[in-house]
This record gives C-alpha cells, structure tokens and sequence, in this order.
C-alpha cells in the first residue's frame, strides 16, 4: 500500500505565486478589456470645480438617506440641464454632498444655481403641440405625422377616453399622451371616469390637422398646425418658435409663478418633443406633504404615483382639478413642473377631493418612483449651504499632478537604493514585492473610476506615496527576522520558517493600526480628505495580499537555492557579515551504567 506523500515542510510556496500571478494578470486584462487604462482625474487634477453643499433642516428627521438621495437626483439633473457635461454629484457623510463640476462648461452660473431650493409647481396646460417634426412630402391626404400619432400606439385608458371620437387616431391626438397618465381620486375607477372626461371632447375634426391643401412647409408650420389647446396672443411667438429637439432650449425654461409660460416636454415619449404653454402655478410643491410609488391593488394595472397634500394644497388641489376635468384635452391636463422643466403632465379624470389623489398610467417601477421622488421633493425641508468651493484651473492640476507623480518616483527611488545597499540580494525582493503591489493598486483603481466614480485627487496621491513605505516596512519586518534566525546560528530554510510566525504577527498588527486609522479618517473626514484614507486603506490591504502571497512565498523558494542558502556575501544573509555565532553543539550525556558494563 502506498504511503500519502508527506507536506513539505516550507509548504508549497509554488501555488500562492501561482494564485497571486493569476490575480495580477486578470485585473490588468479586465482593465484593459473595460478600456479604462488610467485611473479617472479628480478636479484637483483634472481641473474644475468642486463644491461641498451642507443639508441643514429645523427637523433633524428630515436628514435621511432618502431625502439625501433625492437632493442629488435633482441637483445633477440641475447641473447637467446648465450644459455642464460629466457633472458629479454625490453624497458623503449624512449630511454632505460633493458636487465636481469638470473644466469646460459653464461652470459659474453651476456653482451659483448648485444647492438652491428646488421649485415645484403645478401647471394647468393652455395648449400643447409637438416639436423638431420632419415636414412632409405634399401628398393629397394628411400624413401620418400629421394626425400627431408617430409610432405610438394610444393605451387602453387611452382609447377609454376618446370614447365617441371617430377614429384611435384621432383620440391620441386628443389625449396628447402616448401611454395616458392620468390624475385621479384615490380609489376612483379610472375607466369610468376617463369616459366623463371624454364626453366633452370636440370631434375629430377638430384636431387641426393639416389638409392637403394646406401642407406645411416648414417644421414650425407643421408644429403649430397641430397645436391643441388656445395659445395666448402675447405668447405666440414665443411658443412658434420654440424648437423642443434642442437640449440647451429644453433646459434654459425660465418664467414666473403668476403668468403663463412656454416649456418643454422632458422626454419624447412618442417619438418627439411637446412644446406646451401652461398656465399660472395653481398648487406650489410645498402642499404636497407625501409622494410614494405603489402597485395599483384595485385594477391591477401598473405602477401609480400616490400623492398626499396638507390643508392648504388639499383646497387648492380640489378646486382647480374640479375645473380642469370639464375641460377638452389638452386643458384636461395638469403640468408638474420642477425647475422650470416638464416632468409630467396627466389628465385630470375628475374633482380630486379630500387631499389624496394617484397619477396613473403606464408606468415601469423606476419611472413611478422617479416621479414620486420629484414629487415629494417640494416637501423635503431641506436646505443646502456651501460650505467649500474649490476652482482649479487645467493648467494648476496638470502641475499638480506631476509634482505628485514625481514626489512618487523619488520615494520609489529612495526605497530601492536602500533596499539594494542594506539587503543586497533580499533588496530585489522587496523591488519585485513593490512592483506587483504598484500594479495592483494602480489597476484597481482605474477600475474603481468606471465601476463606482472613484477619482484620483492629490490627497489620493499621497495616500499611495505613503503606502510605499508600508509595503517597505513589512518587508523590512521579514527580512529582520531571518536576519535574528540565521544570527542566532540557524540554517537559512529553517530561518525562513521560524522568522515568519514572529514577522506576521508583526505586521499584522502594523497593517491592521493603518487600516484602522484609514477606515476612521474616511468616516468622519469630508471631501478630499477621503481621497486619502481610501487610498491609504486600499494600499494596507493589498500590503497584507502581497506580504502573504507574494512575498513569503518567494523568500520560501530563494532559500532553496545555493547563492541564498549557503550565505553568499551578496545574498544579504551572509552569516559572518551577519556576525552569526556557531551553531551549538549538544554531547549526550554518558550514562554511568553503561559506562561500567562497557569497562566490565
């Protein structure tokens, strides 16, 4: 029968190269594969700007994850609509959050406008009418285009509501909403009262569109041929030329709280933009105390928006509801209407009394918590202050960045002239050791920019120059240890062995000291200062990967070969260098017996 082979005694050093290497390789693949090859610049580097906004709130309640997520929802919404691209903004801390405004852009009126309160309104639609359509060929009979239903294709409530119309085309265009949304009572059957609300519809033919021989010449003809509802005289030209297809018109919508204004639709939900003219704010968004997005239980249909408004907008919302549901579509509609931008605008089925009320239509999960956390974002009693602005120029961060880079060449410098004058061959060990910690944190973090938006600022970059001394100094722990062994007389392979119970412990504990004060400074420090801590962290951990995988393993395997293990002068563990004492030599003892029998 044959014998187990028995464990080597050094164990298999071999396979945690082995593991380490296959670690190594597949992060720099992975990051290559992802095309992020460089770690992402943070402002301070890349140039820009980055503004730190304090929530402040009379009701300590009020500072939750929630409501803090929200903020930033709509501040980066904010930010972008101002033609600021690659805008950051996110939270940090409970109560604190970090807006990066990178260079080009308008970055002023950003950091001017970042941190105010957001407006939310509620709209009544005066008219509504498509925009950025494609004119025509001339043809004897009106176009598809026309009839204002490209490609979309009017839902059950929808087509409930034109009840009556002479044709599914011509109800969308009554509607005005590809997937209708409408406003309701809580609890009411959206079916029935659809049907109310459509029994005050004009006919088809009342849809403007464009006969034959009145084809459309120009997209602003096309637009205004098929605009529904009445536009004000002083408005006219105003919403005639307003062209919706364009980004920086639909976030540039400005006006005031008591006079009807032209907007934007924020998505083109069928296909293109609407262009809307809306009436004088009816309900402001502070009357709306809650908003939640739930399952419709009664019908089954979806995803709906339920809204609950304090005293003051449960009266305002009942009255103008009341007069919005006798009117034809598109003034059935009610505009929600945050900074400026349309976010929504549903019919209104019916007088919404008694202070509750549910948007329905065809909504997916996010889209219904979306648009309840617009909603409930006029109730937030949040407030922001800067408490930081920082604006760096492209030119000061790309000097900061070779300062950095340079300070971290000088460092690796230092490390390894010392490494190779004082440890001779052990000093390439500790070259090697660094060297696969420097890939990996470098890899890691320019996955870390694509995965989760790290970005790498100057207090970052001195995190990783000291992680180089932490990487030196467990080495430096090790290398002492078998120094101690092979001086106290020990063979090398036996050193390497007996040094490493004493040394891990040590270094350990150094890392787990680091790793600790790292963790504290990322938690209670703002801003840049995490840059720091994070990367100190990062490099402490990979300091104890490289320590156990990496370097332990390849000490393991030198002491096998003859120029480590017979001391050669340039090993670094050459035991007279060392001063290492001879090894003692134990004489057993004679027993007396034996001693007397051998005599005998």
């Amino acid at each position: 029968m044959a014998t187990p082979k028995s464990r080597p005694r050094d164990g298999y050093p071999g396979r945690a190269l082995a593991l380490i290497l296959v670690v190594t390789v597949g992060l720099v693949a992975l990051m290559f594969g992802n095309g992020t090859t460089k770690p992402r610049l943070g402002i301070d580097l890349a140039g820009g700007t980055s503004i730190t906004l304090t929530a402040k709130s009379t009701d300590p309640k009020a500072l939750t994850k929630s409501n803090m997520d929200i903020a930033v929802g709509i501040i980066e919404r904010r930010v972008n609509g101002m033609g600021v691209s690659e805008a950051e903004v996110q939270t940090q801390g409970s109560d604190t959050i970090i807006v990066n405004i990178p260079k080009g852009g308008d970055r002023q009126n950003a950091a001017d406008q970042v941190g105010t309160t957001a407006q939310l309104f509620f709209r009544p639609v005066l008219a509504v009418a498509p925009s950025g359509l494609a004119v025509p060929a001339p043809t004897g009979t009106p176009s598809t285009g026309a009839t204002g239903t490209p490609g979309a294709t009017p839902s059950a409530g929808a087509t409930a509501a034109a009840t009556g119309t002479p044709s599914a085309g011509a109800s969308a265009t009554k509607q005005g909403r590809p997937a209708s949304e409408a406003l309701a009572a809580e609890g009411a059957s959206p079916t029935a009262a659809a049907t109310g609300a459509a029994s005050a519809a004009p006919s088809a033919g009342a849809t403007g569109a464009p006969s034959a021989a009145a084809t459309p010449q120009t997209p602003a003809d096309l637009s205004n041929a098929m605009t529904q509802g009445s536009v004000p005289p002083e408005l006219s030209a105003a919403f005639a030329a307003l062209d919706c297809s364009k980004p920086e018109v639909r976030a540039a919508q400005t006006g005031a709280e008591d006079k009807a204004v032209v907007a934007c639709s924020q998505k083109a939900e069928k296909g293109y933009y609407e262009k809307l003219v809306l009436g004088p704010v009816a309900v402001k968004g502070s009357d709306v105390s809650k908003a939640q997005a739930g399952i419709d239980t009664q019908t089954g249909a979806g995803w709906q928006v339920q809204l609950q408004f304090n005293g003051t907008g449960t009266d305002a919302f009942a009255k103008v509801t009341g007069q919005l549901a006798t009117q034809a579509p598109p003034n059935n509609q009610f505009a929600i209407v945050l900074d400026n931008q349309v976010v929504s605008h549903p019919e209104v089925r019916g007088s919404i009394p008694g202070g509750s009320a549910v948007i329905t239509g065809q909504f997916k999960q996010s889209e219904a918590q979306d648009l309840a956390n617009v909603l409930g974002y006029g109730a937030l009693p949040l407030e922001f202050s800067k408490s930081d602005i920082t604006t760096v120029s492209p030119a000061l961060g790309s000097d900061q960045l070779k300062a950095g880079l340079v300070a971290g060449i000088i460092g690796m410098i230092l490390v390894v002239a010392y490494s190779l004058i004082y440890y001779r061959g052990l000093g390439l060990v500790s070259i090697a050791g660094l060297i696969v910690s420097a890939i990996l944190t470098y890899s890691i973090m320019s996955l870390l920019g694509s995965a989760i938006g790290f970005a790498l600022n100057l207090p970052a970059v001195c995190g990783a120059i000291v992680a180089i001394g932490i990487t030196a100094d467990s080495f430096i722990v090790y290398f002492e240890r078998i120094r101690d062994e092979v001086r106290e007389g020990a063979p090398l392979r036996p050193a390497v062995q007996r040094a490493w119970p004493r040394a891990r412990r040590t270094i350990l504990v150094s890392d787990f000291v680091s790793f600790l004060c790292a963790a504290v400074l990322y938690v209670v420090s703002v801003g840049k200062v995490q840059g720091f801590a994070f990367t100190l962290g990062l490099t402490t951990a990979l300091d104890v990967v490289v320590i156990f995988l990496f370097t332990k393993p390849l000490i393991t395997l030198l002491a096998r070969r003859k120029f480590f293990l017979n001391g050669h002068p340039w090993s670094g563990l050459d035991p007279k260098r060392l001063g290492a004492r001879p090894p003692l030599r134990s004489s057993r003892r004679r027993n007396p017996s034996s001693a007397a029998v051998k005599e005998a």
